[in-house]
């Protein structure tokens, strides 16, 4: 049996973890700091094809096929959306592309961010996961 969690519970958890605030400036605080905890990035993935187009901030995503799963790194130059970014790799980062491609982003509903996030940030968001679902996709059609 394993422990590890899909990417359905990921999300879950999150949203647990969200409901411990009470208000929007808490949250915005955490997202920050999960963004704090990203893996280093090297410098040499920051190239033009790496880099997420439709995002104010600088993003760049850089993938991997580990075996069955896909791992993602990425990086921005802005706290929120670094931390963006933390969220993403939360439910989708180390899953299988069958998994990844199933997988409904409720959690940005759910949490609130559809509403709480500015349309910069929220194009921005959606971008980083049209790049993770096509990532997705090419590779379960390999």
């Amino acid at each position: 049996m394993t422990t590890e969690t899909t990417a359905e519970q990921a999300q879950q958890e999150l949203l647990d973890e969200f409901e411990m605030f009470d208000n929007w400036m808490d949250r915005y605080q955490y997202i920050i700091d999960m963004g704090k905890q990203l893996p280093a990035f090297p410098d040499e993935w920051k190239v033009d094809e790496l880099k997420i187009q439709g995002c104010q901030s600088n993003v760049w995503m850089h993938h991997r096929l580990e075996g069955e799963t896909l791992h993602f790194d990425a990086v921005s130059d802005a706290a929120i959306v670094s931390g963006l970014i933390a969220v993403l790799m939360r439910i989708y980062n180390d899953r299988r592309p069958a998994d990844i491609r199933a997988t409904n982003p409720h959690f940005m509903r759910d949490l609130g961010l559809d509403k709480h996030l500015s349309p910069t940030r929220s194009n921005g968001l959606n971008a980083m996961l049209e790049r993770i679902y096509r990532v997705a996709e090419a590779e379960a059609a390999a």
